[in-house]
């Protein structure tokens, strides 16, 4: 299986221009660029659909959050096991 490649914004916004300025079809463009034609086209129709604010990234906002949770959780449950060990281990010692 291959590794998905990901492009910059700039690499992006060059292609397209370079597709809409010269009279070369799509396919041969995106062949050169060693990119799919669909990928070429769907990065155009961004651009039109959203222009200076495309290409924004994959992820959303509920992502995120859920990442930075599972991280705060993965802290308070190594901080609660060490309190565990503590507590055992003061129990240990005053016997």
């Amino acid at each position: 299986m291959q590794k998905r490649r990901k492009y910059s914004d700039e690499f992006k916004t060059e292609a397209i221009s370079l597709a809409n300025q010269s009279n070369v079809p799509l396919k041969q463009i995106a062949e050169e660029l060693g990119v799919y034609p669909a990928m070429l086209g769907r990065w155009r129709r961004e651009i039109g659909q959203h222009g200076g604010k495309a290409f924004v990234g994959q992820g959303n906002a509920r992502d995120q959050e859920m990442m930075t949770l599972k991280r705060e959780l993965a802290r308070v449950k190594k901080e609660r096991d060490f309190l565990k060990e503590a507590a055992a281990f003061f129990a240990r010692e005053t016997r």
